[in-house]
């Protein structure tokens, strides 16, 4: 009979982004796969999918439902492994699993950034720390994806048997790299931009956290010293309609364009200039490091998992997020110097390659999952 894994998050659309190269490779170990999320995708590499009624709200009624079926699942099926990620999916899966460890099965959580950090709000720290904190103690191994969570985690003895350290979920270097110059121009004249067009990218959802109204107003900024400049603003959220209004107000509305939820970023990406990024609160974000494997110089606000990837003068500078002019003239330095920018682009492709990409984060994962793998024999 082969072993089984679960894999369980809040919404299934985290495994379709993040997980799936890892899924794969259990079902080549000869393992069988099974995902309990919230959403009807047929994911690949998957031999059972679970729709399970897990809301993202930690306050909504639905997860006490959630907890029974994920509870049922865990419990009729003995697996060896369970792997949750997200705080709803992880906090439920490990209450979820307490008996199933007692009988040996093994719970990894992968933390894609904790909610308290230095310099979160208090609620944060009041709310979400003593969770996790006690979360940890069903917990046979803690993945962090940046040092400050690590150091975090280690520094307050936190309960999991075994405190870990990836560096994130890994970028496909194949998928995402630089393209030449006359394969940029054929990219932008089928998406309809000019050569000279310099354009910014962003892709993240629409909420407070992202902050994209700092590149709206730092675009306003420059918009007389970079008269071609154009922001891309991929994804979808609760704050489109405010971006817009704050655009059309600032009178760079032309100068914006919202592309919606994108699944072509591998075409869009490398024909851009430059990547920004405005968000208050990283983990390690995907997107930065999709834009540093296309050869793209990154200004990105101060935060933990901006700080990991974007080292100053390296491949990009790191700003205070309320600081519009600091990022208005670093956006005005790259625009105005090509040499410049080539040289931080290539540095930040060599940073993804040398350790974030997913062939150097699925040595990192396939390590840890190789020390559970037979830890349950004769469960």
């Amino acid at each position: 009979m082969k072993k089984k894994i679960l894999f369980c998050a809040t919404v299934d659309y985290h495994f379709e982004a993040f997980h799936l190269p890892y899924m794969k490779w259990f079902q080549e170990q000869d393992w069988e796969v099974h995902v309990a999320a919230s959403g009807n995708l047929n994911l690949p590499f998957t031999d059972k999918k679970y729709n399970i009624s897990i809301q993202r709200s930690p306050l909504s009624i639905k997860n006490g439902y959630a907890y029974k079926e994920l509870k049922k699942i865990i419990n009729d099926n003995g697996y060896e492994i369970i792997h949750c990620h997200t705080p709803v999916g992880g906090a439920l899966a490990r209450l979820a699993a307490r008996d199933a460890r007692k009988k040996g099965t093994k719970v990894l959580y992968t933390a894609h950034g904790f909610h308290f950090y230095k310099g979160a709000p208090l609620l944060n720290w009041l709310l979400y720390y003593p969770i996790e904190r006690g979360l940890s103690y069903f917990t046979d191994c803690l993945i962090t994806i940046n040092e400050e969570d690590y150091t975090l985690a280690i520094n307050h003895r936190f309960g999991a048997k075994r405190i870990t350290h990836v560096h994130g979920v890994g970028v496909d270097t194949e998928r995402f790299k630089p393209i030449d110059e006359m394969d940029k121009g054929k990219l932008r004249s089928k998406l309809g931009y000019k050569r000279d067009d310099f354009l910014m990218f962003y892709a993240a959802e629409f909420n407070a956290n992202k902050n994209q109204q700092l590149l709206i107003k730092v675009l306003a900024k420059i918009k007389d010293d970079v008269p071609h400049a154009r922001l891309l603003l991929a994804g979808k959220g609760p704050l489109q309609d405010d971006l817009k209004k704050l655009a059309e107000e600032l009178d760079v509305s032309t100068m914006v364009d919202f592309l919606g939820f994108r699944k072509d970023l591998e075409e869009i990406i490398p024909m851009c200039d430059i990547a920004v990024a405005s968000s208050l609160r990283e983990g390690l974000p995907v997107n930065i490091m999709e834009a540093m494997a296309c050869g793209l110089p990154v200004i990105a606000s101060e935060n933990r998992g901006h700080k990991e990837l974007v080292r100053n003068d390296i491949n990009g500078w790191i700003i205070d997020p309320e600081d519009i002019d600091a990022m208005a003239e670093k956006i005005k330095t790259v625009a105005q110097n090509k040499s410049l920018a080539n040289r931080l682009g290539k540095s930040g492709r060599t940073i993804v390659e040398n350790t974030f990409s997913i062939d150097k984060v699925q040595k990192e994962l396939t390590s840890i999952y190789s020390t559970y793998m037979n830890c349950s024999e004769g469960k």
